[in-house]
């Protein structure tokens, strides 16, 4: 595997499921849609980052570290797989969240609660220095934390998305299938970096088409380009990236970042009646939204085969509740 020599520990329930979606794919006239559940990575729900926290926190115990300390939006999936990684391997956890402390405690930060993990609200103040100086504060009182980066990105998180193209094309040989497209949300940008990474080391030439949830197609493609190239140094591939070479669809960024519209609704409801799949407000919603619009646009080919890969996160969707309705 590309990601051997890695240190690795082990918290998804890996492969997770390659499904077709025959009943949607007929509705819509093609392409033929499939879906990667990482949804179904059992970390608390799921979700991508738990691919991500498997080398993360094999870094943090081989440093000795005592808490695991990341940030995120205050219905951040990636704080709450982050806060259930610690509570696993026997770790504290703080999460620095955006904004103020809401009335009411449902959907991630229920489960952040229930996880154990400390709580602290930024308010106005940038995620990043924050969450330095809740770490600072930390290590003046004896504690050994390690800093999860936001969504997981750095090199050594997105080397879990490298092994998980690995496994995709694993399982593509084995049922004899082949993707022309691969979408998928994108936003912190390792998710589909890793996966980019692992195409080209790989010789996947399908396209990785990334939705933009937060940044515009041409910041997102440097994000892109930055950090496939420094997880390709990290393991020993001798190549790099530039921005151009990144496909990104920005044109569903609605009214911004966790601003549910009539895309993400109808997404959310389309594929819950249809094949029985539940999808988030914020990425997965967004992300299938683009999708479903580019087919009636007719971007695919109707014989084209398409996969869809769910990055879960779908304990968002009670804490949107009255945006869904």
């Amino acid at each position: 595997m590309l990601t051997d020599r890695l240190y690795r520990v082990s918290i998804g329930h890996l492969p997770t499921p390659l499904e077709p979606l025959y009943r949607l794919s007929s509705l819509l006239g093609g392409p033929e849609l499939w879906i990667k559940r990482d949804d179904q990575t059992g970390l608390a729900t799921g979700g991508n980052k738990t691919r991500k926290l498997e080398f993360l926190v094999a870094d943090a115990l081989a440093q000795e570290a005592d808490t695991l300390i990341t940030c995120g939006a205050g219905q951040s999936n990636h704080a709450r797989q982050t806060a259930a990684a610690a509570a696993k391997f026997g770790m504290a956890c703080t999460l620095v969240l955006r904004g103020e402390e809401p009335p009411q405690t449902q959907g991630n930060l229920l489960l952040d609660r229930l996880l154990g993990a400390e709580v602290v609200w930024a308010g106005d103040e940038p995620l990043v220095e924050r969450m330095e100086a809740v770490a600072e504060d930390l290590r003046a009182q004896g504690r050994r934390p390690y800093i999860v980066p936001y969504g997981g990105s750095n090199p050594l998180g997105i080397s879990g998305y490298v092994a998980a193209m690995e496994e995709l094309l694993a399982q593509c040989a084995e049922r004899g299938v082949h993707f022309d497209h691969i979408v998928l949300a994108s936003s912190s940008g390792g998710t589909q970096a890793g996966l980019v990474v692992g195409a080209r080391a790989l010789g996947y030439e399908g396209h990785i088409i990334g939705i933009s949830v937060d940044p515009t197609a041409d910041r997102l493609r440097q994000i892109l380009a930055d950090l496939a190239t420094a997880t390709a140094d990290r393991l020993g591939l001798g190549f790099a990236f530039a921005p151009e070479e990144f496909d990104v669809e920005d044109r569903y960024l609605g009214g911004g970042y966790a601003v549910i519209g009539d895309l993400e609704r109808e997404a959310i409801r389309t594929l819950a009646r249809t094949e029985g799949i539940l999808l988030d407000p914020v990425y997965t919603g967004r992300a299938f939204g683009g999708l479903l619009d580019l087919i009636r646009q007719g971007a695919f080919g109707p014989q084209e085969r398409v996969l869809f890969w769910h990055t879960g996160g779908i304990p968002g969707l009670f804490g949107f509740a009255e945006m869904l309705r």
